[in-house]
């Protein structure tokens, strides 16, 4: 019988699946240093990682959200032997299709490979009967799309979204330096925790662009996406032509997660799927800062581009005709809630028709609308005390809820 037996950072045994179905850390960020493993947290490090696979060793405290497209639930967790607080995914294989099946294989292998502060650890995978757990660091403010949901209805300030974003961003450069396409960049997969640690999940939809040793410019694997990641997919990810996609269309990706948290809203969601769809192919004449209304449509004209868009990273990206520049001089919300020059301009490159055009994301790393980056975990404190109580203490399993 082949199974997925146990997996750990310490040592690991990955099967398939396939037969009889059995068996998503970053630094204290000072987000304008790269990060290294030496900066890991205490509670992150080798000596401390939890690797039990005894099932009795984990105290369920309450279910926090969903995911894999609600076939798995996530529960906040205390690892009774130490009294660690842990994340928990529990998912039942025998309701996962063989492209399911494969799509969590492939996250939790990759998850054994990928070393980087900015991209989340799985400490410990095992199974019971045809249940797949998989155990994690606890994040304690759980997912950027929590927070907003919660906390910020309609927008985060532009100095939580910076410091957020850097370290999604500084995430992606890695997969991207590795060859990988994430392929599902959005609010939810991004996690915080209680120090202000921000890394990317979500890597069962990741895509490699290496075959046979070799890496390619572009890939042609289009699976079937459900319909409510499509917001955040790029253009030529829809297209499902012979052209393909490649890393750029991740960048387009955090082009839409950028509005997403600046507005509490998501770009497009509210469109029928194929008006999107076909909004999306023929690149709108706007940004989708208008679509989601983030500021009043008479004050949010914009005027045609004749020289181009600064870049903000040292150089000048081109803009078709039909791509308008945005006078933020003049955009704001009915709560005078205002945005910098350097974010929109750091949106406008994001959401490029043309892949080419975006910046890479080592590139984005250098934009200027980064230059400001502070320590993270003091700003989601600051930002969040107010509903967490004096001092802006990490919440307690008693503060969560599941969200419905």
């Amino acid at each position: 019988m082949s199974l997925l037996d146990c997996f750990c950072t310490s040592r690991t045994q990955v099967e398939s699946l396939r037969s009889e179905k059995q068996s998503e850390t970053s630094t204290h960020q000072n987000l304008v240093d790269e990060p290294s493993l030496s900066l890991l947290p205490l509670s992150t490090r080798a000596s401390e990682v939890i690797c039990s696979t005894n099932v009795s060793h984990y105290e369920l405290q309450v279910e926090i959200g969903r995911g894999f497209d609600n076939l798995t639930s996530v529960h906040l967790a205390r690892h009774t032997p130490t009294g660690t607080l842990v994340t928990v995914k529990i998912t039942n294989l025998e309701n996962c299709t063989e492209e399911r099946l494969k799509a969590l294989q492939k996250a939790v292998i990759l998850s054994h490979f990928f070393r980087h502060p900015n991209i989340t650890t799985y400490w410990t995978v095992f199974t019971v009967g045809s249940w797949l757990w998989v155990i994690s660091p606890f994040m304690a403010y759980g997912s950027a799309s929590q927070l907003l949901r919660t906390y910020f209805p309609d927008g985060m300030s532009e100095t939580l979204i910076r410091n957020i974003l850097f370290g999604a961003v500084r995430g992606l450069n890695y997969l991207h330096q590795n060859g990988c396409i994430h392929r599902s960049i959005k609010a939810s997969h991004i996690l915080i925790s209680g120090d202000g640690l921000v890394t990317l999940s979500g890597l069962s939809h990741l895509h490699s662009l290496v075959k046979h040793g070799q890496r390619h410019r572009a890939v042609y694997d289009f699976p079937q996406f459900s319909t409510s990641v499509q917001p955040w997919l790029s253009p030529e990810l829809l297209r499902q032509d012979l052209h393909g996609y490649n890393v750029k269309s991740d960048i387009y990706s955090v082009g839409i997660t950028a509005c997403e948290l600046a507005s509490g809203q998501v770009p497009f969601q509210d469109m029928h799927r194929t008006q999107m769809l076909l909004q999306k192919l023929k690149g709108p004449p706007y940004s989708p800062l208008d679509i989601i209304s983030i500021f009043p449509q008479s004050e949010s004209r914009m005027k045609n581009s004749r020289s181009g868009v600064d870049s903000g990273i040292g150089e000048s990206v081109h803009v078709s005709s039909g791509t308008r520049t945005v006078n933020s001089d003049r955009l704001q919300t009915p709560s005078s809630k205002t945005f910098s020059p350097a974010f929109l301009s750091l949106v406008q490159l994001c959401l490029q028709q043309d892949p080419e055009k975006r910046p890479s994301a080592s590139s984005l790393l250098s934009h200027v609308f980064f230059k400001q980056s502070s320590l993270m975990a003091q700003w989601v404190k600051d930002q969040c005390c107010c509903y967490f109580g004096a001092g802006g203490s990490v919440p307690g399993p008693e503060t969560f809820t599941c969200p419905r």
